[in-house]
């Protein structure tokens, strides 16, 4: 009976992320194209609506930082709710000034979501073990979104359709997610997977460092988590741009099993250091301007950016009780950081060159940076995983 609660609570706040990151944060890559197209924005009007968004996540990381009257189980049905409004917004004709409004407004509830859904499930419940299922939501809905956008472009639906569309398909998700949190009870004793957790992933990063390199991570990724549909449609428009991202989303969400299974063995640092490697490498494929290295770039950064996530939101719990803020909300504000950076960065270089290859280059040197920074030779020793 406990067994089915918990899964039904693990599927609950997968589902949130499903939601609020998968559909609500990255939906916007995927028709950024089609968005261009019809002419509701230019290049540059979509770089300044993705950094409004992930400013709105840094704001929305912030507030959650703040210890606020709402538990995080309403939190997360708050952020939900929100996250479908500001979508269903986006199908009305909006100037572009209001589409990166709202962009900034969704984003805030995006970090919410993550933050909150990552509380209630890890910090309140104690399910540590179900790390990897709950981020494993994020590429789902990224999933779910690319291949809705993509029969919407067959049957040569506009943007905005599309839009209500995905607002439908959140609406429908959400009731489900609230049916199965409806009936939560919180629990304040460690489980027994928690326990055989907690004695593996301690790492002796330190709180601050874990944070720097979580903000690299955010850095990193974004270039290719903003554009890559955008330079593959450029580059090479026979290749279908959504399906590039829907192909990113499928690495995505089994990655999260791997990387949870990595970081048990290796333990933080290290699993740490080789994703960073990993992804960096993926970020830097498009340089060769080859096909299979668009579709290799969504494979490799879509099957490490939320094993980021993966790893390091449980280390960071772990590290929670060395310092007197909410340690995951400063985390997911860090990595917020990073994601605002990128997308200026990528606008102003694009001005410049006409081209995101530098920009590339600088996002890959981030996660270099961050691998380095995350490698520690003592202490955080490998260790036999539970039978």
């Amino acid at each position: 009976m406990q067994g089915d609660r918990d899964l039904a609570a693990t599927i609950a706040a997968s589902l949130v992320l499903v939601v609020g990151m998968g559909v609500g944060r990255f939906a916007f890559t995927g028709l950024y194209p089609l968005m261009i197209d019809e002419g509701q924005l230019s290049v540059s009007g979509g770089s300044y609506a993705a950094s409004a968004n992930y400013a709105g996540y840094l704001v929305g990381a912030l507030l959650a930082s703040v210890r606020l009257p709402l538990s995080s189980r309403v939190l997360c049905q708050l952020a939900g709710v929100a996250t479908m409004l500001t979508l269903a917004a986006l199908g009305f004709d909006l100037p572009s000034w209001a589409i990166i409004a709202v962009r900034g407004i969704s984003g805030a509830f995006s970090a919410i979501a993550m933050v909150a859904a990552s509380h209630w499930l890890i910090h309140d419940r104690h399910q540590h073990h179900a790390a990897p299922t709950l981020y494993a939501g994020v590429g789902l809905g990224i999933l779910i979104s690319a291949e809705a956008i993509a029969l919407g472009s067959v049957a040569e639906l506009g943007s905005r359709t599309i839009w209500f569309g995905l607002a439908g398909i959140c609406a429908a998700l959400l009731v489900s997610a609230l049916v199965m949190q409806a009936g939560d009870r919180r629990r304040t004793q460690m489980t027994r997977p928690e326990q055989a957790l907690s004695g593996r992933q301690g790492t002796s990063l330190g709180p601050w460092r874990l944070i720097l390199v979580y903000g690299l991570a955010g850095l990193g990724y974004i270039i290719t988590a903003t554009y890559l549909p955008l330079l593959v449609k450029t580059a090479f428009p026979a290749i279908g741009p959504v399906q590039a991202w829907a192909l990113f989303g499928l690495a995505a969400a089994p990655s999260c099993f791997l990387w949870h299974r990595l970081h048990l063995r290796l333990g933080t640092s290290r699993s740490l250091a080789l994703n960073l490697s990993c992804q960096a490498l993926g970020v830097g494929l498009p340089l060769l301007h080859l096909p299979i290295a668009y579709l290799a770039s969504a494979v490799f950064v879509g099957g490490t950016f939320m094993g980021v996530v993966t790893i390091a939101m449980p280390a960071g719990r772990h590290l929670a009780h060395r310092v007197r803020f909410n340690m995951l909300a400063i985390m997911t504000a860090s990595y917020g950081s990073g994601q605002i950076i990128g997308p200026l960065i990528a606008d102003e270089l694009y001005s410049l060159t006409a081209s995101f290859d530098i920009s590339l280059l600088v996002a890959a040197f981030a996660l270099f940076a961050g691998a380095a920074l995350s490698w520690e030779v003592r202490h955080d020793t490998p260790q036999p995983a539970a039978s």
